[in-house]
């Protein structure tokens, strides 16, 4: 049974977030095993029967590098060196690999526990089905009610990419803002605070309830876009 996240990860992400170099990790490696790796690894296997049990199901692999993400930063092309991401990241995606389907991410930090669904960039076959899906209107009314379900958890879109229309297509079109998307994600935006379930019993409960807000999104994404 999972008893929720020590309330030590939080404390284990805000320290890292002060210490963010090698020397500090280092020498905390035991609490990083404890409060970072094992609570995430156990959360995501009392997660893994929720999430194939969705539509369509979820992949939850209790593995680093695979439904959680590893802490360490690829910094070869950044101009920030730190050498640890500050949150425990972790995916549970619909399609062969969790980086080129659609998925819900659960992200822990220091200060917030932040959510969200969808797919950040088509390819560019699926950026085609992907306009050609939200100017039908059936389509179009489906994305409206997935996105209307995550909004029922907080997560809604950004804003678009793009700034206008793309060349070819109606800039008054009831899709308009649609089209101005590289892709189709809603999330949580003004970092929520932690709900006091993920710290207890109640946690599978409270997260299935996220899962199957945004649930319908991922649906959308994988039917209309990624398989169409």
């Amino acid at each position: 049974m999972f008893n929720g996240i020590p309330k030590q990860t939080v404390a284990f992400l805000k320290e890292l977030k002060a210490n963010n170099n090698r020397e500090w990790f280092e020498a905390h490696r035991e609490d990083y095993d404890t409060y970072f790796v094992e609570p995430a690894l156990g959360l995501i296997e009392a997660l893994s029967p929720v999430a194939a049990a969705l539509d369509p199901p979820h992949e939850a692999i209790p593995k680093l590098n695979k439904s959680l993400r590893r802490i360490h930063r690829d910094t070869r092309f950044s101009k920030d060196k730190t050498p640890y991401h500050t949150h425990m990241h972790i995916v549970l995606w619909t399609g062969d690999h969790p980086n080129r389907s659609a998925g819900t991410h659960l992200v822990f930090s220091d200060d917030h526990f932040g959510f969200g669904s969808g797919h950040w960039a088509f390819s560019g076959d699926g950026l085609e089905r992907y306009r050609a899906a939200v100017q039908e209107d059936g389509a179009r009314r489906e994305l409206d009610a997935a996105l209307a379900s995550a909004g029922k958890v907080g997560c809604t879109p950004g804003e678009p990419e793009l700034q206008r229309v793309p060349r070819g297509f109606d800039t008054d079109s009831p899709a308009a803002e649609y089209l101005r998307r590289k892709g189709i994600v809603a999330r949580t935006h003004d970092k929520p605070a932690y709900d006091e379930r993920l710290f207890g019993p109640d946690a599978i409960a409270y997260l299935t309830g996220i899962l199957e807000a945004l649930s319908p999104l991922n649906r959308w994404v994988n039917r209309r876009v990624e398989t169409a």
